[in-house]
């Protein structure tokens, strides 16, 4: 996940959906069940591809999430020459998640619509409550996809309602980085600290070993990451965004993780928030550790002048695993084009996934390598801290259902975390009005098309 989420707000979601009958698709879908996979047994109605031929030409749209562009045409190269049935054309369709989605959603009221699309972790329940996109079971079966070779965790990120909804691709999860210089001037063992009790005991000893340091630890950028990254935090100190579809963001233990991070801030003074990005501070030397994607691994490895350190994130007085979220894109496949441009698109995404691919592709951009089977000796040779990313992975935990379910919702969660965090407003009311806001849109812009 290091595409930034922009403001393609829950009214411009709504405005598209209504353009395009946002109620009739989700009921063409067949309508999940709150309780997600155990829901009707039967599923959607999955497409019959007996017999069916691939289109001789394809599209793939990306917003090329951390700096992926080049290896994935590289990817789509080695595809084109690999066969003749079908030629993929890679397409730049926006700067980010957002600018993507709203081509896409846009692109169902007349336009061109593409084969495959990157769908992140907070749009792809949209497109599925929209009717956009396809369950892939059937497809998956047609061109021979081995789901059982895919890591769990980020698979089952994509199932609902008996079905799976798309595969995993550029997936991520947050890591602690830290500058060891640093570390070692305030005489702190080399590793991450094991909770975020400790790391505010170890906070003052890097302020004053490095006075020209801005902040022991850098927030990341709210308007991106404060939904995603800070969950470790609210998990760690037992709560969450919400539990299954209950909004549980104003409990005690959600307000006291978020009074933490305000008082490392205001009273510890030894945390700030990043107007950009976090990865990009901690990379010029102005602050010694922040959290940030695997995606930023390579970039933040190339731009430092320092040996970096990287390790799980920090647990919390009440739990210490698992406590980090997945995160980051999968690939999905529109449901009005062809059959034959949908086979087209299930044969190249089981050769973009491959094991062989998968590290090609974790190689070039920090992402995670999504196969069991896939060898990463050469890739942890190369960067040993990427085997610290693959290692996170087996204490990984999926995310709030009021993040990743709700049209918007990471952005009200940015919204609060704002005024928490650079306006010093009351936590507890914060969060409160953050539960009256994710209420109403589950009310509204969930629980009717679910």
């Amino acid at each position: 996940m290091s595409a930034v989420h922009q403001p393609f707000d829950r009214r411009g979601f709504l405005r598209i959906a209504g353009a395009v009958g946002l109620t009739a698709a989700a009921a063409a879908c067949g309508g999940p069940s709150t309780s997600g996979a155990t829901g009707p047994a039967a599923g959607p109605a999955q497409i019959d591809f007996s017999g069916v031929k691939p289109a001789p030409e394809i599209t793939w749209w990306s917003n090329n999430p951390g700096g992926s562009q080049a290896v994935s045409q590289q990817i789509v190269d080695a595809f084109n020459a690999s066969q003749k049935d079908t030629k993929v054309t890679l397409v730049t369709a926006g700067k980010d998640y957002e600018e993507i989605a709203q081509k896409f959603q846009t692109a169902q009221t007349g336009g061109s619509v593409p084969d495959l699309i990157v769908l992140s972790d907070v749009w792809w329940f949209r497109y599925y409550m929209l009717g956009s996109i396809i369950p892939l079971d059937s497809a998956i079966k047609a061109v021979g996809i081995e789901t059982g070779d895919y890591r769990d965790q980020l698979l089952a990120d994509y199932q609902y309602n008996n079905a799976q909804w798309a595969i995993p691709w550029a997936r991520s999860t947050p890591l602690f980085y830290y500058n060891k210089a640093h570390w070692a001037a305030a005489g702190l063992p080399d590793r991450t600290p094991k909770t975020w009790e400790e790391f505010a005991d170890w906070a003052p000893k890097l302020q004053s070993a490095v006075p020209g340091v801005q902040h022991a630890f850098q927030m990341p950028a709210l308007a991106g990451y404060a939904g995603w990254s800070f969950q470790n935090l609210l998990w760690g100190y037992g709560g969450g965004w919400s539990k299954d579809f209950d909004v549980t963001c104003d409990a005690p233990e959600a307000v006291a993780a978020m009074q933490y991070l305000q008082d490392a801030a205001y009273k510890g003074k030894w945390a700030g928030v990043a107007s950009v990005d976090s990865a990009n501070d901690l990379s010029a030397g102005a602050v010694s550790a922040t959290v940030s994607s695997t995606g930023s691994l390579v970039g933040i490895l190339k731009a430092a002048k320092f040996d970096v350190g990287a390790g799980f994130l920090p647990g919390g007085p009440a739990t210490s695993s698992p406590v980090c979220p997945t995160g980051g894109a999968g690939i999905g496949i529109p449901k009005s084009i062809t059959k034959e441009r949908q086979f087209a698109a299930a044969t190249f995404l089981k050769f973009l996934t491959s094991p062989e691919n998968t590290v090609t592709f974790a190689g070039a951009t920090g992402y995670m390598p999504v196969r069991k089977s896939a060898d990463v000796t050469a890739l942890e040779a190369k960067s040993p801290l990427s085997k610290i990313a693959i290692d996170q992975l087996a204490v990984t935990r999926v995310q709030d259902r009021a993040r990743v379910f709700f049209p918007g919702g990471d952005q009200e969660m940015a919204k609060a975390c704002a005024n928490i965090l650079t306006q010093q407003k009351d936590p507890k009311t914060e969060l409160t009005a953050l539960k009256t806001a994710l209420e109403k849109i589950y009310t509204n812009d969930v629980k009717p098309h679910i």
